[in-house]
Parts: C-alpha cells; sequence; structure tokens
C-alpha cells in the first residue's frame, strides 16, 4: 500500500498547483537571459550597482544575505561555462555557470525572479568542486539538446513536463527498482561536472552487474540504477520548487534537497531479494539544481549542480513545512 501511495504522489500534482498559467511577463527569453548574463557580469566585478534591482531578497546557499556579501566578496572573474534556462511565462531564468573564487574554479547555479526587468529575487546555489568547474569548462559548451526546439507537435504541457520530472525525484526517493522511471535510452547525466551514468571505467575495472552489484555504478544507465534498487540510501528528497519550465524546448529546473539520514534507509532489499547496507554513516544533506531535458514523456539528459550541507537544512524560499515535505511545489 505504501508504495502504490508513492508512486500515485510520484505523478499527481494537485489542481491548485498548475492552475492559472498566466500570461508572459514584460521580459521574454532574450531579455531574461539578458539580466543573467548582466548578473553575472555584476557578479565578477563585484559591483551591483550595475544591475536593474527591485530591492530584491538574496540568498546563498539557503542563508539570506545582503546582496553584495558573500561571494560577493571573494568571486574573483567569470569562468568558460555558461548555461542559462529562461521562463517567460514565470519570469525567471536560471543560469549555471563557472566563476572563478580568489583564482579556484567553482559552479554556481543562480535563479533570479525578474519583474517589468527587474530583479526581485536572487538565490544563489554556490558548488565550491574545482574539479567540476574544470569538468564543465573541459565540455566545452552545454549538451546541444538543451538548446534543440521541441518540434511544436510534440510539444508537451508545462504541468506535464514537471510531472515527468518530478517522477525522478520519487522513483528514487522510493527506490525499490520496481516503479516506472520514464527514462529514454540515450539518457545521460552530468553531476558538478563530473558523468554519473554511462561513464567509461577505468582501465581494467570490469562493468558491475546490477543484479549483483551492492553498490550503484557510474557506468550504469540511467535506468539501470534506478531499476538496481541501489539508490535507496536517499532517504527523502524535498523542498521540491520548480521554478523554471521551457516550453518549447522541454526543459524543466528544479531546486531541491537530497536527505540521507543515515539510519533504517541504509539497510534494505533489493529487486532480487538481497539484503543491502550501504550509504552515508553520518546524516547530511545534497542542496541541488538539476536541469531535466523532457521529450515524448520522457527524460533525456540531466544535469546538476550540488552541494553538501548540513541535514534538514532549509532553502530560505518555503514555510519549514513546504520545505520539509516531497510536494511539488510550482514557483512563480
Amino acid at each position: 500500500m505504501r508504495a502504490h501511495l508513492l508512486i500515485a504522489a510520484a505523478i499527481a500534482i494537485s489542481g491548485a498547483v498548475i492552475t492559472g498559467q498566466g500570461q508572459p511577463k514584460s521580459c521574454d527569453r532574450d531579455c531574461l537571459i539578458g539580466i543573467a548574463e548582466q548578473y553575472l557580469d555584476a557578479l565578477a566585478a563585484k559591483d551591483s550597482k550595475r544591475l536593474p534591482l527591485a530591492n530584491p531578497r538574496y540568498t546563498e546557499n539557503g542563508q539570506r544575505l545582503k546582496l553584495g556579501d558573500g561571494l560577493w566578496n571573494s568571486i574573483t572573474a567569470r569562468g568558460s561555462y555558461k548555461l542559462h534556462v529562461a521562463d517567460a511565462i514565470a519570469g525567471q531564468v536560471v543560469s549555471f555557470a563557472t566563476m572563478r573564487e580568489n583564482g579556484t574554479p567553482l559552479i554556481v547555479a543562480v535563479r533570479l525572479k525578474v519583474e517589468k526587468e527587474r530583479i526581485t529575487e536572487i538565490e544563489t546555489i554556490v558548488a565550491r568542486s574545482e574539479n567540476g568547474a574544470k569538468g564543465l569548462e573541459g565540455m566545452g559548451q552545454p549538451r546541444e539538446a538543451f538548446s534543440r526546439l521541441t518540434p511544436p507537435t510534440e510539444r508537451m504541457t508545462r504541468p506535464d513536463l514537471v510531472r515527468t520530472a518530478n517522477m525522478y525525484f520519487s522513483g528514487m526517493q522510493l527506490n525499490d527498482g520496481k516503479g516506472k522511471y520514464p527514462f529514454a535510452d540515450d539518457c545521460n547525466r552530468i553531476e558538478n561536472g563530473a558523468q554519473t551514468t554511462n561513464a567509461a571505467g577505468r582501465a581494467g575495472q570490469a562493468r558491475p552487474d546490477p543484479k549483483t552489484a551492492t553498490g550503484y555504478s557510474a557506468m550504469w544507465s540511467c535506468r539501470e540504477q534506478f531499476e538496481s534498487g541501489l539508490i535507496h540510501f536517499v532517504s527523502r528528497i524535498r523542498d521540491r520548487r520548480y521554478v523554471v519550465v521551457d516550453h518549447e524546448r522541454g526543459l524543466v529546473v528544479a531546486f531541491a534537497f537530497f536527505d540521507h539520514d543515515a539510519g533504517p534507509s541504509r539497510t534494505f532489499q533489493t529487486p532480487s531479494g538481497r539484503s543491502v547496507t550501504g550509504g552515508p554513516v553520518q546524516p547530511w544533506t545534497w542542496m541541488i539544481a538539476e536541469l531535466f531535458k523532457v521529450e515524448g514523456g520522457l527524460l533525456h539528459e540531466i544535469e546538476a549542480i550540488l552541494e553538501r550541507v548540513p541535514y534538514g537544512m532549509p532553502s530560505g524560499w518555503s514555510t519549514w513545512e513546504d520545505g520539509m515535505s516531497d510536494k511539488i511545489q510550482w514557483v512563480r
């Protein structure tokens, strides 16, 4: 019964969340991306006076700060990688980008809310992963799928795009290996610049068998990882805020938290009936910005920026109740 309820929750969105799509704001996609570029330039220059501001609320890794504090003190330059996802309906844009902090490469995910061409909200995740930043820059540019338009006759509705993306989170949270996992055959995931699916093994390394392994492998496909049931130690995926949807390109960006309780979730049964114990031995949380490419009801490309934070940490944008919930939150 519990499994059935969780699977149902994975595909359900209340009418109150998805109704009232609204009309595009005055700032279209090009305008939003232009403001995002302006923001990254101003950040690199440590000069917020360059920005069109409307008394914005600013958070950095979940902490509310005065604009100009935190990363604005230590940043020294922009990097070479950038990926913008804009939503003119919601008036929001999310940027994944590499930067330099006192010369050291890092990654940021920045959400801007724009009203009347002025910034009213700024939410930043700073992932201090030097190797991750170098990995993204080594790619040269984002994957082509993120800029490719979905043919008009094949475009999914905004709610259906979010439903499909949410099945990823709910499937991982339940992770009994028996769920409905909407992965395309070409699905690939990159996290902090590292390929975490379909990865090549080290020289001489054998590809683990999902049916006998005791931990999931980056050498497996998206589907194999989920069907192995070996991601069970992710005990909760909460504060699922769907902040940007690009309907024309089939893109969805979510901000969320992945909790590891280091308790009962560490011991579980795989789909084949084996008992396995694994995962973190201390409670902690990933703070995540995750981008999904969705076409034909399936997940194709996934890209995530993530930073380890204290267990149970809030985002600074939700109520405590919503922050602890795994329900869909449609952010406007």
